[in-house]
This record gives C-alpha cells, structure tokens and sequence, in this order.
C-alpha cells in the first residue's frame, strides 16, 4: 500500500526569510535557440543541434572555419590576434558549435569561455623558468606506454590522445591533439597491442584497485571500445573502481542526448560493475557556470536517470573561475545538475598558458569562501597537482609557501616517502623587485634553496 505524501502546511514563521526564487542565479539554465546568434547557425534547428554527429561533423578545427562560423561578430584584429596565438600554442584547435555559441562575442577578449579555448597572441606570457612540457612527469611514472602507475593503489589508462575539443590549457598537450608549430607530440593513438600491454600490466599487479579511463577524452571512444575496456577491467578480481574521464557533458552534451550506443555501453558496464558489488562512474570536468544549460541538464537527467554517478573536476583559471561569486556559481550550478564537484585543481605548471595560472593564494581564498555554500558533499577539495610526480595534495597542506616569491613546497608521503615537490607562482603576479630576482638564475635558485630549507625545517 502506497503511503500519500503529507500535505503542505501554511508557511510558519522561521529565523530567516525566505530567500527570492530569483536570486537563486544557479537555476536560471540557459535555453532557447542561442546558438542562433552565430551567423552559421542562424537556420540551425534544435532537432539539428541537439545531433551529436552534426556538433562533431561541424566541430571548428582551423581559423578559417572559425572566421566562417562567427561571420562579422568580431573585428579583423581579433582574428589576427587569436591567428598568431594559435601558431604559439602547443595545442591545435578544436571547438565544438555548442562551445563556439555559449562564449559572448561581443566581449570576446574577457569571455571565459574563449579564454579557455582560443588563444589570443596579446594575452601570451612567457612560461615559468621551472615549467616543463609533461609537469607531472606522467610520462617517468609510465611502466608502458599510456599507463601511468604513482599512487599504490591507482593507475591512468591513457586509452587514445583525441578530444571532442582541445583545451588550451591541457596538461597532457605532450601527446593529446595533432602536432603544433610548438610542440611535437607523443603518440598514444588506440592500438590493441598498447592496450593489452596496459591490461597485463593491471592484471598483475594486485595492489591496483581504482583504473582512471582517460586519454584524450574517453567520450571519443566508439561504444564496443568502451564495453571492451569497461568488461576487461572489470573481470579482474583485483579492480574495484574505474572512472570514466570526459570533458564532453561540458562541451558537446548532445552526445549523451543522441548517442543511444556509447549510452547503453556505458550503462552496461555501470551495471555490470553494480553486480559485481564495484564502482564506475564519470568524472567530468566543467570550469564556469556559463557552460553548465538546459541542453547539459537533460544530459545530465539521462545519466542520473541511469543510476551513474558524475563527479566533477574542475581547473582553477585566471579571469574564468578565480573570483568568489563564480566558483560559488559553478559548484551550485553543478549540483543542480546533479553533478558533484570533486576537485578544483591549482593550474598545472602547463607551456603556453601562463596567462591562465593563478597564485596558489587565490585557491586557498577561493576554498575559504566556497565552503559552507553548500553541502559538503557537494563541495570540491582545491588540490594542487604537485609538479614532479608528486599526485594531489590538498592545496593548503603545503610544507612552505612563500607569498613574496611565490614558491610552495609539498611532500606527499603516500607516494615518495622523502622527496619534496615545488609548486610556482605566475611570476607576472609577484612583485616586480621579485620578478627581478626570477630574471636572474642565481637568484632563482637562492629563493628554490630557502623555500627547501624552510619546508625542511617545518617538516621536521
């Protein structure tokens, strides 16, 4: 017998007002035909938009097609300029028409939308002295090609190096993408003999429990491609969660809409994983509330709908989330959506986007602000990736930092008993008697010296 749901009583007097619906920003999902404002798209209807093959037959993957699509929104300037960025940049473009008709052209030098994906020449800054092109020496922790083995008990399965679009901030650009004018890339294209190599290797080592499906993106996996992976992991007695990892519900969500085969493969080794009493789900990766509409949020019901579990991780970026009433934005927003948020990482010391870093500072502010906002299981942890192969650390469980010169030391116990791991300010952000001082390789090193001597005292 089915009970009745209570009745609503009157509203009774309570210790604070009711809060006006209205302000409630992170319900208000963009709808409509907006896409309908780039010129291309004009007569584009939403049965065509909402098509996963016209968004990938349509993706922009030069700047010819870029200023075919957005016609005269933009003066000639800016399409030289962001010609220019893209012969600097080490990933080549890629970017979807659902992408290209959420950033305001109008303002297209402060959008964080197009911060994130075009780069504009006049907005470069030289790259960190200390930077490296694979910072996270993912490559060293590799035992074979595209399988990276840190932490004990957790691998990355770098399965293929495509993307449904290329993020100008990607911190494997060392091998995702086509080759650029700057950077020549590894090669981790699918290959079965890659791919059963990276299966042996999990298969015998029993302490490996948690496989990361990634790449590339696994969205652009084909369907049997994802049941082969999913099943293969699975039946190994020593795996108990995998983790699909995907931009794509963020830029191109028409594909969960559409794409009843990658869907279906996808719910079948979730539910095939439930059965065996093992965990898989998706971890996505929206950076701002603008990229979170009423297209993400249908995505995001058929998943719900389907029992699979999204978590989120999100990059901190300079003039895209580094302001309080965004990150607070984006995490409500998401949890609309049913998306937990997960991480918020500290930006990768990554070539070509140091316009993009932000202090580690202003993540330890932002966490400040952020928490309380919502429940905290629906909170992110703000986490730096420590440069070297040190894995996550919590952003604020740093040995030393040094605000002056913008140097942070981390140790991460877990995974190298004795080794300390520097994490750098952009240098653009200290003062300029420090950036003197970073000009000068003596003096750069002084400062590395001190920051280890401290970290070393404040270990001890």
């Amino acid at each position: 017998m089915h009970s009745k749901p209570l009745p609503i009583a009157e509203a009774i007097p309570a210790l604070k007002p009711p809060v006006d619906p209205a302000t409630l920003e992170h319900k208000h999902l963009l709808s409509g035909p907006f896409w309908q404002k780039i010129p291309s798209y004009a007569a584009v209807s939403e049965g065509e938009f909402l098509d996963h093959k016209w968004q990938s037959k349509n993706t922009i993957t030069n700047i010819p097609k870029l200023l075919e699509a957005i016609g005269d929104l933009v003066p000639p300037e800016f399409v030289e300029d962001a010609s220019r960025g893209f012969q600097q940049a080490p990933m080549s473009v890629r970017v979807s028409p659902y992408l290209l008709s959420l950033i305001d052209w109008s303002h297209p030098y402060e959008d964080p939308l197009r911060i994130q994906f075009i780069p504009l020449a006049s907005k470069l800054l030289p790259d960190h002295p200390k930077l490296g092109l694979d910072s996270l020496h993912e490559r060293a922790d590799a035992p074979v090609p595209g399988l990276t083995h840190r932490y004990v008990d957790k691998a990355l399965f770098l399965t293929l190096d495509t993307c449904p679009v290329y993020c100008r901030f990607c911190t494997r650009s060392y091998a995702v993408g086509t080759d650029t004018d700057a950077v020549e890339k590894d090669t981790l294209h699918v290959s079965e003999d890659r791919w059963r190599r990276a299966f042996a290797y999990v298969a015998s080592r029993p302490e490996l429990e948690d496989i990361v499906i990634s790449g590339g993106d696994s969205y652009n996996l084909r369907a049997a491609q994802v049941t082969q992976i999913g099943e293969t992991l699975l039946q190994m007695p020593n795996i108990r969660r995998i983790r699909f990892a995907t931009k794509g519900p963020a830029v191109m969500p028409q594909k969960l809409l559409t794409d009843d085969a990658w869907l279906d493969a996808l719910t079948k080794v979730v539910e095939r994983g439930r059965k065996l009493h093992k965990e898989a789900v998706v971890h996505t990766h929206f950076n701002h509330p603008n990229e979170i509409t009423y297209i993400t949020e249908q995505a995001m019901n058929r998943l719900f709908e389907r029992g699979i579990i999204v978590r989120n991780q999100s990059v901190l970026q300079r003039g895209v989330n580094d302001a309080i009433a965004t990150m607070k934005l984006l995490v409500k927003r998401l949890g609309h959506v049913n998306v937990h948020p997960y991480y918020v990482y500290v930006h990768d010391l990554v070539k070509g986007v140091e316009d993009l870093r932000t202090t580690l500072a202003t993540a330890l502010h932002l966490e400040k602000h952020v928490r309380g906002s919502t429940a905290g299981f629906n909170t992110p942890t703000f986490v730096v990736d420590a440069p070297g192969g040190g894995g996550k650390r919590d952003a604020h469980s740093y040995e030393h930092y040094d605000r002056e010169t913008g140097i942070s030391v981390y140790t991460s116990p877990a995974v190298h008993q004795d080794a300390y791991y520097l994490y750098f300010d952009p240098i653009d952000a200290l003062s300029v008697a420090v950036q003197a001082r970073w000009a000068d390789e003596k003096e750069r090193q002084r400062m590395v010296d001190a920051a280890m001597a401290q970290a070393k005292i404040q270990k001890i």
